[in-house]
């Protein structure tokens, strides 16, 4: 991903975007799934997502003190979007277009890393939420491979995935 000609203001704003519309994302999944065991692995996506927000906004606090953090309307950096395309989309398309942006968003901060020393508390900490992305992509996908399973026989059972 070339990111060079996005300044670390644009890319660190661009972060917060991106983790906030992913943990709206997942809590919006979480509330119409009746599975329990599903709902709380989507709660802990959201909650996970809200950490990271938290983290970039905390970086973005000590690279630009005192700038009032203004999140854009639309994200400088394109990125894949966390929606749905149609409410009856099946749970695993929406897990694998889950999956797209977890991967996607893994990539950028990799990409983002490479603006700071690779001893920097800054590098070391977009590397570890880079590693817990595809740690979230992982996860997805072995939700989206059971979710696979059912959807295939068109049954919906009392603690088997139902979608959005």
């Amino acid at each position: 991903m070339d990111i060079s000609k996005y300044s670390i203001r644009d890319l660190l704003l661009t972060a917060l975007k991106s983790e906030i519309e992913a943990r709206d994302f997942y809590k919006s999944l979480a509330g119409p799934v009746e599975n329990y065991f599903l709902k709380d692995r989507v709660l802990f996506l959201s909650a996970e997502e809200e950490k990271h927000r938290q983290a970039f906004e905390k970086m973005f606090q000590q690279q630009f003190p005192g700038q009032e953090l203004v999140l854009p309307e639309k994200s400088p950096v394109p990125l894949p979007e966390l929606k749905f395309e149609k409410e009856t989309m099946p749970i695993s398309e929406v897990f694998f277009v889950a999956m797209q942006a977890e991967k996607a968003a893994h990539d950028f901060y990799t990409a983002i890393s490479g603006y700071f020393p690779s001893e920097s508390e800054q590098h070391k900490l977009l590397m570890y939420i880079a590693s817990m992305e595809m740690g979230h992509y992982h996860l997805l996908n072995l939700e989206r491979e059971n979710a696979l399973r059912t959807e295939d026989f068109e049954v919906t059972l009392p603690m088997v995935h139902v979608g959005p």
